[in-house]
């Protein structure tokens, strides 16, 4: 028998118009059920935005998204936009890193944390001597036995050793993360190589049996698993809106209250007159988990307790456009991320125009200085002429960048990057288990992944699980 239709009957709200609210509302659009979007700021998207000036693309947050996971690249299918996307340029997929004031590879396999081939490691200079050796070593090192969660600094210092930490682990993380490593969770962030030591004893013997030639030669992140839309990130969530009824989107519509009837549907109020926004049968949140929290403290106070309790760390963008000449010193790859131990003023810089066409006109340079994060968050306050001369003097020791640059903003994200502490998916099953208690769903990026396509999936499932729940009470069950 087919499964049971949902209740279309029902109204769904949706708390938030980034790409996990989004995505969301698409799958119930789908179903056929009714549903509302409810989103404070006057655009969708969130922290996906694309701006162009002057014959440049630029990307205020992601500028790209994996497809190792299946969630956002079917997004994309669904919503006709396959055939738009791009693959990063082949010949400059490999990561660099800053090394003792020098822009050095990141040894060919070494990948975030775990290194599969042994003579670039060896070969490199990123390492001393002493930290080869100690890197060598790594097949010997006993496993974890208590199996306790375990920050990600304290991992690869026992896997790998200092060295390799500070000069490859920590960079390559940051980059992705915003984090400080000593609190960051293994189990939450990279739980596949907390497995790989459980199974295989050695980050070393896992690799070399689970890897392929070009996984050998590829560094840092995957970048081949990298893809961007034509015409950037922004695309994606036009293309998601288009397929929307424009009627059901609500922006600049802050949700200031949740109240649980005693008839079970939720009511929304929004300003200082409590003006209602409606009943609705089910809700999903996508805020950040301290926003709601806020919202859901009134209801379930250990819930909106624990929610408030993921942190987050914020980092300031500095997008700068120059003409490729004034570059002394270009680099071979997409960009290069800095370890705190060479205390410069950034965390990472991306060349935009290096991994994807069509990001700045011809003859000229895109660059993303990122300042800030968990570590230096004090930077990324000051204000945006003291960005930009940060982000010109660090490129110009770098890279020998001469002049000022064609163009030059700042994209500001206070407190927008969730921190997956250790402990963290201990307090998101207790997150579960409440919001399941509630009858509430909570999705987005401080859960189960950062990147959009665990957002796409975040939003989905949401979605699916308030699916089954209709069809379970619909008539026609």
């Amino acid at each position: 028998m087919p499964d049971p239709a949902p209740d279309r009957s029902a109204r769904v709200a949706i708390l938030g118009g980034g790409i996990t609210g989004l995505a969301a509302a698409l799958r119930l659009q789908e179903a056929g059920v009714d549903w509302r979007l409810f989103e404070a700021t006057p655009r969708l998207g969130g922290v996906l935005e694309t701006v162009e000036h002057n014959g440049y693309l630029v990307e205020r947050s992601a500028d790209n998204f994996l497809t190792r996971d299946p969630w956002a690249t079917d997004l994309c299918e669904r919503v006709g936009l396959t055939e738009q996307l791009l693959p990063t340029d082949p010949t400059r997929r490999r990561a660099l890193v800053v090394s003792r004031g020098k822009i050095e590879r990141v040894p060919e396999g070494f990948v975030l944390i775990a290194p599969q081939r042994a003579w670039p490691v060896l070969a490199s200079p990123i390492l001393s001597l002493a930290g080869k050796a100690r890197l060598a070593c790594e097949a010997f090192v006993p496993t974890s036995r208590d199996g306790a969660d375990e920050s990600v600094a304290a991992f690869a210092r026992r896997r790998l050793g200092r060295e390799a930490f500070q000069r490859l682990v920590q960079p390559l993380v940051a980059g992705i993360y915003t984090a400080d490593p000593e609190r960051l969770s293994m189990a939450a962030t990279m739980p596949q190589f907390v497995r790989q030591e459980r199974e295989h004893g050695s980050l070393t013997r896992a690799a070399l049996r689970r890897t392929t030639p070009t996984d050998r030669t590829e560094s840092g992140a995957r970048y081949g698993l990298f893809v961007a839309p034509q015409g950037g990130m922004q695309q994606l969530v036009e293309a998601v809106v288009a397929k929307l009824p424009q009627d059901r989107l609500r922006t600049g519509c802050a949700v200031e209250a949740i109240a649980r009837l005693p008839t079970g549907f939720w009511r929304l109020t929004t300003g200082a007159d409590d003006a209602a926004l409606g009943d609705f049968d089910e809700l999903i949140v996508t805020l950040p988990a301290p926003a709601a929290g806020r919202l859901l403290r009134p209801l379930d106070e250990k819930l909106g307790e624990t929610l408030t309790e993921i942190e987050y760390a914020g980092c300031s963008v500095v997008c700068l456009g120059v003409e490729a000449a004034q570059i002394g010193r270009p680099v071979a790859g997409f960009g290069f991320v800095v370890p705190t131990v060479e205390r410069r003023r950034l965390i990472a810089a991306s060349f935009s125009s290096y991994k994807f066409p069509g990001r700045a006109p011809e003859g000229r340079t895109l660059i993303r200085v990122f300042i800030g994060g968990a570590l230096q968050p004090e930077l990324a306050e000051l204000d945006d002429d003291q960005l930009t001369q940060i982000a010109c003097e660090e490129l110009a020791s770098l890279v020998g960048l001469r002049g000022a640059p064609e163009f030059a903003f700042t994209a500001r994200w206070p407190q927008r990057m969730p921190q997956y502490h250790v402990g963290h998916l201990d307090r998101v099953a207790t997150i579960d288990a409440a919001a399941e208690r509630l009858g509430v769903e909570l999705a987005g990026a401080a859960y189960r992944g950062v990147g959009v396509p665990q957002c796409v999936h975040s939003g989905e499932q949401a979605a699916e699980r308030i699916l089954t729940r209709l069809a379970v009470a619909s008539p026609q069950s």
